[in-house]
């Protein structure tokens, strides 16, 4: 078998010179066509939410805020996982999303759903 292709490659050489150039200006072209970024961001998609509550205890804050926003935002379509945090006036809720989600589409995902929830909020 190989035999025979080499036995074809040496009575045609120009056809296989010419396929030879033809690969190589198409690998040209593709490198040239193809994006280049020096640090790629290998993260998924994520948002996240940051409210304020001021005088506010870790634990107030958890119940009032952070616990309705993260039981709001799980059933958010393209979520990986969801995860909040609390501390004195303050919580943090990160939204993850799927890797293929668009982070445009996550935001507005993300702020329909607030605007839902906002009406219970303190």
């Amino acid at each position: 078998m190989i035999e025979r292709i080499i036995e074809l490659s040496a009575k045609h050489r120009l056809v296989v010179l010419a396929a030879a150039v033809l690969l190589a200006l198409a690998s040209v072209r593709a490198m040239q066509r193809t994006p280049l970024d020096a640090i790629p961001d290998l993260t998924d998609p994520q948002v996240i939410v940051f409210t304020e509550w001021e005088g506010k205890s870790p634990s107030q804050v958890e119940d009032q805020v952070t616990y309705p926003l993260v039981r709001a935002l799980e059933s958010t379509p393209d979520v990986a996982a969801v995860r909040g945090s609390s501390m004195f006036g303050m919580s943090f809720v990160y939204v993850l999303f799927d890797e293929d989600a668009a982070p445009t589409a996550a935001r507005a995902r993300v702020l329909e759903r607030l605007v839902r929830v906002q009406r219970s909020m303190p």
